[in-house]
């Protein structure tokens, strides 16, 4: 009889023969995934289309653009709030499509834990995989 507070065996097993399956899926297409996700650019353009953003697959600023006509309407906070929305949405974009890259080796919540430093979700996946309810 297996103790409430001991991990269930058969599912420790099937996990890691899924853990695996993954790792040997990874070690296939791992290269050509990578090589595509380090290519990923987003650009996403301001609501008022005055600034335009560039970021890579990691969100980091690859290109910044200003429109001219951003000068007749001198308001530095606006376009501070432009450029800091328009590269959050052109960063989760990108990460959205690192996800759909990986997906297909890795699942996507897991993944998206991963993404987002959230130890805690990957913490409770394991665990919830260890004990079959993954």
């Amino acid at each position: 009889m297996e103790s409430p507070n001991r991990p269930d065996v058969a599912a420790m097993r099937a996990y890691a023969d899924e853990l695996r399956d993954m790792f040997r899926e990874i070690q296939d297409q791992g290269p050509e995934l990578y090589a595509q996700a380090r290519k990923v650019q987003i650009t996403e353009t301001s609501r008022d289309g005055l600034v335009s953003v560039t970021v890579s697959a990691r969100g980091e600023l690859v290109r910044l653009d200003l429109d001219p006509r951003i000068y007749r309407r001198p308001d530095a906070r606006h376009l501070a709030d432009a450029i800091t929305d328009t590269a959050q949405r052109a960063t989760a974009k990108a990460q959205q499509r690192v996800l759909e890259i990986f997906e297909p080796v890795v699942p996507r919540a897991e993944l998206q834990a991963h993404l987002d430093g959230d130890i805690d979700a990957v913490l409770e996946q394991l665990a919830n995989r260890m004990e079959g309810n993954g």
